[in-house]
């Protein structure tokens, strides 16, 4: 089958195309142009360029019996009804909400921007009971929430996934006390979008735990990777019974049938003969009031071969006290070898998915000190 390119920025134009995409008669290209030569398999849905927020991007395949069955797991979850597209439609997270709204038989509501508090308040007006956001956005809206009206608006959604990326300990009891009703999400543009909600997998879908990496199967995983064979055969793999596993080069445990994601197997630095997984480090960072949205990222260290260092948004505030209160936090939750030894602001970039843009980041900052 041929691909279809379509722009993920216009949200009516991806909306209109997914019917015949649902189908599996009109395959998408999301977030890429197609070469003359790519072919993707038969019912195939759409192909997505990943965001890359830490490496080079992938074009995942993605069947329209995959998009369904996600979409179904989720309604067995939390129900189903009208949603709100607060993310790109070019990326799974975003398609995923025009696609379940389809499959619920409602018209999704459409921003005409950005996810405002007013956007919110509107949106509630207009019906909607389901959203999805990264964390940047709840903590945005969590902060609003001193307005009734906004914490209103949170709290008529029957459910609020957030995913995308780890939600920090502050937004989660500051979202818990205000008895808002989020969701936390785990999942990739391979399983078709989160596949385990607040640390449950979804109905269809299995987790196991092989060498500290989390594995997950079910009918919404990704076909590959197009284009490329090798790495689809490295990342997708098939036990003796023939069910297929996705590799998701996560960390984690199952405790009691509850997964719990410790973070990238790759994200981690050798500082004086020691490793440290700076998704770790950054998950005490963020617990620092106004560190939520902070980024902990690796970087060379003469005297120690690396060492991790904070980039926080401009408007933090005091600086110097806080990178004290979160040395002070690593150390005890985590070891003095794994303090940050430095904090600098600025505007954090963002992907278009609403990622940190990590290799940017890398890009921009230099002169760090030594680790004392």
């Amino acid at each position: 089958m041929r691909l279809h390119p379509i722009d993920g920025g216009d949200a009516r134009a991806v909306l209109e195309a997914l019917p015949a995409a649902l189908d599996g008669v009109r395959p998408l290209a999301l977030g890429f142009t197609p070469a003359s030569d790519d072919e993707v398999p038969d019912g195939t849905a759409a192909v997505f360029a990943t965001s890359g927020s830490s490496g080079i991007p992938k074009r995942v395949i993605l069947s329209a019996a995959a998009l369904q069955a996600s979409g179904t797991a989720t309604a067995g979850r939390i129900g189903s009804g009208r949603w709100t597209l607060a993310l790109p439609a070019g990326y799974v997270a975003g398609l995923q909400v025009l696609a379940r709204s389809l499959l619920a038989g409602t018209d999704p509501i459409l921003l005409d921007g950005k996810l405002t508090p007013d956007a919110l308040i509107d949106a509630a007006d207009r019906g909607s009971r389901y959203i999805s956001v990264v964390p940047a956005q709840l903590a945005a809206l969590v902060d609003a929430a001193d307005d009734p009206r906004v914490l209103a608006a949170l709290r008529a959604h029957e459910a609020i996934l957030v995913g995308g990326q780890a939600l920090s300990d502050v937004i989660r009891m500051r979202a818990a006390e205000l008895r808002i009703p989020y969701v936390h999400t785990y999942g990739s543009s391979e399983t078709a979008g989160g596949c385990v909600y607040d640390g449950i997998p979804l109905g269809g879908v299995s987790v196991r735990l092989i060498d500290d990496e989390l594995r997950l199967s079910g009918p919404m995983l990704a076909d590959g990777y197009l284009g490329d064979p090798a790495l689809t055969a490295r990342v997708f793999e098939a036990d003796e019974h023939g069910t297929r596993w996705y590799r998701t080069g996560d960390r984690g445990v199952i405790l009691d049938g509850e997964v719990e994601v410790h973070g990238r197997l790759d994200n981690v630095i050798v500082s004086g003969g020691i490793n440290i997984s700076l998704d770790r480090v950054e998950q005490v960072v963020r617990s620092v009031p106004g560190l939520e949205q902070a980024v902990v990222l690796g970087m060379p260290d003469e005297r120690w071969g690396e060492s991790s260092i904070i980039f926080a948004d401009g408007g933090v505030g005091d600086g110097g006290r806080m990178l004290d209160e979160a040395r002070a936090r690593v150390a005890e939750k985590i070891g003095r070898h794994a303090r940050p030894v430095s904090l600098q602001s600025g505007e954090i970039p963002l992907l278009a998915s609403g990622k940190p843009d990590r290799e940017l980041l890398r890009r921009m900052i230099h002169d760090v000190p030594p680790r004392d």
